[in-house]
């Protein structure tokens, strides 16, 4: 999907509309094919619920929308191990990984999608600069753990590349 950039806003309405677009595509998919979707979120901030929630007709597909965005939270809620964040990091494969199988056991959706990563603009190192994302999803026993970099972005961009990835891998996953 391409469009112009509105140059006033950075991107930002354009952003935001392809999200409504590709969230409503992904609902009336899971709706047509009867499926459950359940997410995690960190660095989104609960922005990937917010675009499918904002369809209507979505509480016929949206099971359970999770913001953990605080390592306790991953632990304590999703079940992340603490060596695993101790290990690996928030912002890794393995804690993606371990979010997505989690949220899925809690779910019992038939999709489930995580998402952790560093938004900035603070935060960021060499090894795991602003911009890097993990995004897993879950259907059935197909697990896939996918990692980007959001370069040159602003931290509300990084977001909202990171949910507009999200969308579009689910919508791949749902087909």
């Amino acid at each position: 999907m391409r469009g112009f950039i509105c140059s006033c806003c950075n991107g930002f309405i354009h952003g935001f509309h392809i999200m409504k677009i590709i969230s409503k595509k992904l609902v009336q998919l899971l709706k047509k094919k009867k499926l459950k979707i359940s997410l995690a979120e960190s660095c989104t901030g609960g922005l990937l619920a917010s675009s499918i929630t904002s369809v209507s007709g979505s509480s016929e597909i949206f099971t359970l929308g999770l913001v953990t965005y605080s390592n306790q939270a991953k632990i304590n809620i999703l079940k992340v191990r603490k060596n695993i964040i101790t290990k690996y990091g928030a912002v890794s494969h393995e804690t993606c990984l371990s979010m997505v199988k989690n949220l899925n056991k809690i779910s019992k959706t038939n999709i489930s999608v995580s998402i952790t990563g560093i938004a900035g603009p603070k935060g960021g190192s060499k090894e795991k600069p602003v911009g890097l994302v993990y995004i897993g999803l879950k259907k059935n026993n197909k697990i896939s753990i996918n990692k980007y970099l959001f370069k040159n972005k602003k931290r509300n961009s990084i977001q909202k590349a990171a949910v507009n990835k999200a969308l579009n891998l689910a919508l791949s996953i749902a087909k």
